[in-house]
Parts: structure tokens; C-alpha cells; sequence
């Protein structure tokens, strides 16, 4: 018996199917600054700096995790694409870049042709409502690696910000104010505790009765973008920091951004944690300590601002509909 890739498990034809899908959404991304279409062996990208006066380069690389067997249970693949570029975008956001570009990796048990567009959709939808270029990626079939009805992906992002306006909590002072605005689920982190409570007692079509939908509609819900709002108040306000609330909570992110010597103080009580959350905890018998540790518990993005400017950026919030809340200062 001859020996060939197939028969090793690599399907070289569902590749090149899957390269053919993909293009049209990657193009409809692209912007004047993008070179070259996709399939050579890299992606240029010529930036436009003449609004800069010391333009500095920001990048970031991140995944979605085990929200990923989510998507596998739902057989549902057009969101998770969406997340990851989102995650990406916030986390060079809350320093002060403006995205520019972005480029995933994806690698596969076996390739299949129509999961991976619809993954790539989401991407595309993304990058689009971002206003960043999908210029690159790539796309790897690993039989032995990987389960054959799964897949892992990355995102890398690449973006830029004046050097005068990083923003990097340096200049987070006594009596700063923390002001929370809401996340629309767990985002993308907190899954592997979150499924090891649900799902040996559950299903994903369980829609329990403190819920809008089903559990797995729940937990596929898009990890929410942060730019445009990130974009106002910076353009309108002296802030001071911004923490994206991903793995490590409230207070495990937003310790990055506060110089040693302060300390943060939050008010627990000063938004209703959403329901998801508490059917989590109560399910699992969570203590509060360990939800806040390990969950964002509805609060995705926070600012650090003087005193005299929570108004206005509560007042910013409203304007783009979004939930705000003052949780807590910085003693």
C-alpha cells in the first residue's frame, strides 16, 4: 500500500478549497494601505504615519480558550472569529493604539472547509465594524494533534499610537475614580471553570429559567469590542488608565495599570452581577472571592479618571449605550 498525505490524514485538496473561501472575506477587509492580496509567503501592509509625530508600534497575541468547545458542542463556528478579534483590538485599545492590522493562525484535527469559513466570517465581520485590515494568516491541519471535529486559533493585532499619548497608568494618582462599564457575558475567559460546572449536569440547549436563552447561546455571546467608546473618552478626557477585564478579574487586570504604592479599592456592591454569572455561581457553589478571581462578573472594560471627569464620561457612555458604573477609587 502506497503511503500519501491523505492517508496520513492531510487533505492537501480541502486546503486549497478552504484558501479559495476565504479570500472574499480577507479582500473585503482590506483599506489602501494593504499590498498584496492573499497567498504569498507574507503580508504587506504600508502604514500611513504622516499624523504622527513619533508613531509607536503596538502589538498583542491572544485566543479565545476553551470557549472554543463551546462552539464545538453548539456545532456553531461564526462567532468565536469575532471574539478573538475583538479580545485582540481591546487589548491594544486600552493603551491608546489604533488598530491597524490583523492576521490569524488556525489549526485543525481535520480541515473542514465549511467550519473554517465561517470562522473566517467572523473575522472578516469584525475586523470591518474595527475598521482593521485581515491581511494574513495561517491555516494548519495536525491529524493526531487535535480531535478531528476540533480546532485551536490565535490572533495577532498590530497597532499604533503617538509615543506622548501612550496610555499606561503612569499618571494614576490618590483619589482616581474607577468607572466599570459592562460586559455582555464571560467574554473570553472563564470557560474551563464555567463548563466543569455546567455541562456534566447540563446540555447546551438547557435554557434555565433566570435566562434569556440557552446556555450555549449564553456563552456564545461576542466578546464585545471597546474601541469606539476607548476612542471618545480618550479624544475628550485626560484619562488616566483603561483595563480590559479578561483572565484574573477586576482587580488581577486592572493592578497592571496602577503604580505600586496605590492600592484598589472596588465596591462590590455597586452593580447587580448578571445572571449568567449567578447561575454559575450558584450551580457550582461558588464563593465570591474565586468569581472575582476568575470571571469579569459583568464588568468588561474599566477607566481610571480623575474626579472632575466621571460626568463626562458617564455622560460618553450613554451616548454610545453603554452601561457605565462607578465601582470603586484608587487609595
Amino acid at each position: 500500500m502506497k503511503a500519501d498525505y491523505k492517508s496520513a490524514g492531510v487533505d492537501l485538496q480541502a486546503g486549497d478549497e478552504t484558501v479559495n473561501r476565504i479570500k472574499s472575506y480577507a479582500k473585503s477587509t482590506f483599506n489602501k494601505n494593504v499590498l498584496t492580496g492573499i497567498g504569498l509567503f507574507g503580508a504587506f501592509y504600508e502604514p500611513d504615519f504622516s499624523g504622527y509625530k513619533n508613531p509607536v508600534l503596538v502589538s498583542s497575541v491572544d485566543g479565545v480558550g476553551t470557549k472554543l468547545k463551546v462552539a464545538f458542542m453548539m456545532d456553531k463556528h461564526d462567532t468565536v472569529g469575532q471574539c478573538l478579534v475583538n479580545h485582540c483590538v481591546n487589548d491594544i485599545a486600552v493603551g491608546g493604539a489604533k488598530p491597524l492590522f490583523f492576521l490569524d493562525y488556525m489549526a485543525f484535527g481535520k480541515l473542514n472547509p465549511d467550519v473554517a469559513e465561517q470562522i473566517i466570517k467572523g473575522f472578516s465581520v469584525a475586523c470591518k465594524e474595527n475598521e482593521i485590515a485581515l491581511i494574513g494568516g495561517e491555516t494548519a491541519e495536525m491529524p493526531g494533534l487535535y480531535d478531528a471535529n476540533e480546532y485551536d486559533m490565535s490572533g495577532t493585532i498590530v497597532g499604533v499610537v503617538e509615543k506622548s499619548k501612550v496610555i499606561d497608568g503612569k499618571k494614576v494618582a490618590k483619589g482616581n475614580v474607577l468607572i466599570g462599564f459592562a460586559s455582555n457575558g464571560l467574554h473570553t475567559n472563564g470557560y474551563s471553570l464555567a463548563r466543569h460546572i455546567l455541562f456534566p449536569k447540563l446540555n447546551v440547549d438547557y435554557k434555565p429559567a433566570e435566562l434569556e436563552t440557552t446556555l450555549g447561546e449564553e456563552l456564545l455571546r461576542v466578546h464585545k469590542s471597546y474601541l469606539k467608546l476607548i476612542a471618545e473618552i480618550k479624544e475628550r478626557i485626560d484619562i488616566k488608565a483603561f483595563s480590559h477585564i479578561t483572565g484574573g478579574g477586576i482587580i488581577g487586570n486592572t493592578k497592571r495599570v496602577v503604580p505600586e504604592g496605590l492600592k484598589i479599592k472596588v465596591d462590590w456592591n455597586s452593580w447587580e452581577m448578571p445572571e449568567l454569572f449567578k447561575f454559575i455561581q450558584k450551580t457550582g457553589n461558588v464563593s465570591d472571592e474565586e468569581m472575582r478571581d476568575v470571571f469579569n462578573i459583568g464588568i468588561g472594560l474599566i477607566a481610571i479618571a480623575d474626579k472632575n471627569d466621571v460626568n463626562r464620561i458617564l455622560e460618553i457612555a450613554k451616548s454610545q449605550n453603554e452601561k457605565a458604573f462607578i465601582i470603586g477609587e484608587i487609595e
